[in-house]
């Protein structure tokens, strides 16, 4: 199969909890057919990271590939952005904060 025929999408990692493989939310905007405004539809779809790479809050591209598992029919094509790390120190029990 070519390369161009392929559908190419871009979203944002919502989950990497699993091995080689992403959960990418894709947000597209239709009209209301009635309404007459612009809403949001998101769709996810499960997509193979080969290298484990991808971190949650990414923007990455996938591109459609051959069916790969039940649910996974996509591949990582590129990381566009990084989501930038927030690093939250775990507390240890049960302290109290003083104001």
């Amino acid at each position: 199969m070519a390369e161009g025929h392929r559908k190419v999408l871009l979203g944002e990692v919502v989950s990497n909890r699993m091995s080689k493989t992403i959960t990418v939310k894709v947000e597209r905007r239709v009209r209301h057919p009635i309404y007459e405004r612009v809403v949001k539809r998101s769709k996810k779809f499960h997509a193979h990271d080969e290298h484990n790479r991808c971190q949650i809050g990414d923007i990455v591209r996938i591109i459609e590939t051959r069916p790969l598992s039940k649910t996974k029919c996509w591949r990582l094509l590129e990381i566009v952005r990084r989501q930038a790390g927030v690093y939250i120190a775990p507390v240890a029990g049960r302290e109290e904060l003083s104001v």
